[in-house]
């Protein structure tokens, strides 16, 4: 668990040209039938609520800005709520709302 650490400043943006090539990527991935599958199971890959296909949005788990790819191993369906939280984030980043979500208590004061 990521405990006492600012990730903030390890974050280092992609460049403009990373981000524009991904999104692209991302667009294409959208129209694909792989993604419908995955979309017509209908659930978060964080909360694991269960939500309409047309609810869920393209997550990727290693953020674009991060440097992440526009792969079908990086990116997940997610809710919009669980998209907002998460923002640029790592999962690991976010335990503490993963840990909220799940009930399950941190021992984080």
């Amino acid at each position: 668990m990521a405990e006492n650490i600012d990730f903030d400043d390890y974050f280092v943006p992609a460049d403009e040209e990373h981000v524009k090539r991904e999104k692209s990527r991302a667009r294409k991935l959208r129209k694909s039938q792989w993604w419908k599958n995955i979309l017509g199971r209908g659930q978060c890959h964080y909360c694991r609520e269960r939500f309409h296909p047309g609810d869920l949005t393209m997550d990727h788990v290693v953020p674009v800005i991060r440097g992440g790819l526009s792969t079908r191993g990086n990116v997940v369906p997610c809710c919009k709520a669980c998209n907002s939280a998460k923002t640029h984030r790592l999962p690991i980043e976010w335990d503490d709302h993963m840990d909220r979500l799940s009930g399950r208590d941190s021992g984080k004061p």
